[in-house]
């Protein structure tokens, strides 16, 4: 008997545990869960034959049939803090029906390992650190629907200042118990927060940012932190949502990533008295992921909302650039770190409406084919540029739409499929799925359209 089936029977035993709650993502980023009573034999059968389920319905694309299997990854077992019955919950690892069981090559966490394993195997380094900043909105109440004849949203919100919002202080701050109570949750389910605070949003928006983990943990900490959020806010009577402008004339919300290599312990990035104690192998990363950040944005920024968020001429970060100051460059690298162990590269642009597996792989992926290729940044001219970017005329800026970011996917996307890390039927699956949104929303009058428009 392994140690961690060990471990997960003696969780069973000492909290009286009923049940065990399978979670598993699907392909745009939804949570789904099947739950099972616990019993003699159900864990050892689960290991060993898994829960069948239909992978169309997650949006996965059809293999030879659509039947798979899903089986617990005991290493992310733990206690569910929602379910009213003692409950287990863990990740799941998802295998096709074929003889040999063999992993699905579109599961998105197998895609996350397999990018790590590929950074190891070409000897790049051991090791990926990853610190997510999560911004969202709470708010008391959402009304939303659309109809033939009818579209709207109406939004209650408790807060309102009438001015930058960002760290403000009780008792206008009317969410930071509410912050205190998801970092202690989350902390609870073994996440590590750095620290929360109200962001710029002067609405209800706050963030919550987390200490560094591997590319998997991380991914799995991003989605088990949602979870856990959405939940509370429910418990609560609130509504939180992490929709990237999920208001007109209100700050947006991203999910800055910031990230390190590391082998044998040591940061492959820092070099001491180079521009930003960064070295050659750091600059080659900064220079794959603004190579292919057009691309990129298709997994970094995949839903249509996120481009509300990512205009010009405000601090969002649209430009093609690197450096230590600018807010509007897609890669920042912070002044405020002077641990060598911890000099990192952030990396602006995305958000939340992300699959943090997939978005966190793709970068990882970027990064990895700038270090083989050498991509300089500073030859590619990204930078860097300390100054206000938009006086500089020759930049290039992110895509403006999603449709533009696919369009950039389906020309750019050797670099994710470097040894098979993302196949070619998910790349595929995915511009299908998200070109369907894009038409949706492109057939769809909107209400400002009515205000506009109506009378003319």
């Amino acid at each position: 008997m392994s140690a961690e089936i060990q471990h997960v029977k003696k969780l069973i035993e000492e909290h009286h545990i009923e049940f065990i709650d399978l979670k598993t993502l699907d392909l745009v980023g939804r949570l789904h869960h099947i739950t099972l009573p616990i019993r003699e034999g159900t864990l050892d059968n689960l290991m060993d034959q898994g829960v069948g389920f239909d992978g169309s319905s997650f949006g996965f694309a059809k293999v030879e049939n659509s039947d798979m299997v899903q089986k617990p990854d005991l290493g992310t077992v733990q206690i569910d803090l929602f379910r009213d019955r003692p409950t287990l919950t863990c990740f799941t690892n998802v295998f096709l029906t074929d003889e040999k069981r063999s992993r699905f090559p579109q599961d998105v966490r197998w895609v996350a390992s397999q990018a790590e394993e590929l950074l190891r195997r070409l000897d790049i380094a051991d090791g990926t650190h990853w610190g997510p900043e999560l911004e969202y909105y709470i708010f008391s109440q959402v009304e939303f629907d659309t109809r033939t004849s009818a579209s709207y949203y109406n939004v209650t919100h408790e807060e309102e200042f009438f001015q930058n919002a960002y760290h403000a202080c009780g008792p206008f701050d009317l969410y930071d118990d509410f912050r205190d109570e998801s970092c202690r949750l989350l902390e609870q389910a073994g996440i590590p927060v750095k620290y929360h605070h109200h962001e710029v949003g002067e609405r209800g928006q706050q963030e919550i940012e987390f200490l560094f983990e591997s590319l998997l943990k991380s991914a799995d900490s991003i989605t088990l932190a949602k979870y856990i959020l959405f939940s509370q806010a429910a418990e609560a009577g609130l509504e939180v949502t992490f929709m990237p402008k999920p208001m007109y004339q209100q700050a947006g919300s991203g999910m800055h990533v910031h990230q390190f290599l590391t082998k044998n312990g040591k940061n492959i990035f820092y070099k001491d008295g180079e521009y930003a104690n960064f070295g050659e192998t750091g600059l080659y990363y900064i220079g794959g992921l603004l190579k292919h950040a057009p691309a990129l944005a298709a997994f970094t920024n995949p839903s249509t909302n996120s481009y509300k968020r990512l205009v010009p001429g405000f601090e969002a970060p649209v430009a093609l650039t690197y450096s230590q100051a600018n807010r509007s460059s897609c890669v920042r690298i912070p002044r405020y770190v002077s641990d060598p162990n911890e000099t990192r590269m952030e990396y602006r642009p995305s958000d939340a409406t992300a699959n943090p597996y997939l978005m966190l792989a793709a970068m990882l992926m970027a990064g990895i084919d700038g270090i083989i290729n050498k991509i300089d940044p500073r030859e590619e001219g990204f930078g860097p540029y300390d100054e206000n970017v938009f006086d500089n005329h020759d930049l290039h800026f992110l895509p403006r739409n999603l449709a533009e970011a696919l369009d950039a996917l389906e020309l750019d996307n050797d670099f994710l499929q470097r040894e098979g890390v993302f196949p070619q039927s998910l790349i595929s699956q995915w511009l299908k799925t998200k070109r369907e949104e894009v038409h949706a929303i492109s057939t769809m009058p909107h209400p400002f359209e009515y205000k506009m428009y109506f009378h003319r």
